[in-house]
């Protein structure tokens, strides 16, 4: 499986209270309140780090979860993200420049 690397769409609006993000997505104003799991991915949608490395380092470490299936509901996730705008996704590292909504390829 060829890694996946996950970045934050430059047309969000995108706050933290009480330790969660609340995003809003500029494509169709869908807003999400993310849970702590996926505020570190959020907070760790670099495009330079591959998701399963996120998975491994930042959510096993910190939370008693098999790393298999973190890295099966972080894809679902991040898919589901990635359908509203939210999250750009690609198969080769992101810049800064790729971040533009929707799923990159």
């Amino acid at each position: 499986m060829s890694p996946v690397f996950i970045a934050r769409a430059t047309q969000v609006a995108a706050r933290s209270l009480d330790g969660e993000m609340m995003i809003m997505s500029a494509r169709d104003s869908t807003l999400f309140t993310l849970n702590p799991v996926g505020t570190i991915l959020w907070q760790s949608a670099d495009g330079k780090t591959p998701l399963a490395e996120i998975v491994e380092q930042k959510i096993c470490s910190e939370f008693e979860v098999d790393s298999g299936q973190a890295l099966q509901d972080a894809e679902s996730f991040v898919k589901d993200l990635a359908s509203h705008g939210i999250l750009v996704v690609s198969a080769e590292p992101l810049g800064a420049a790729n971040t533009t909504l929707g799923e990159a390829s």
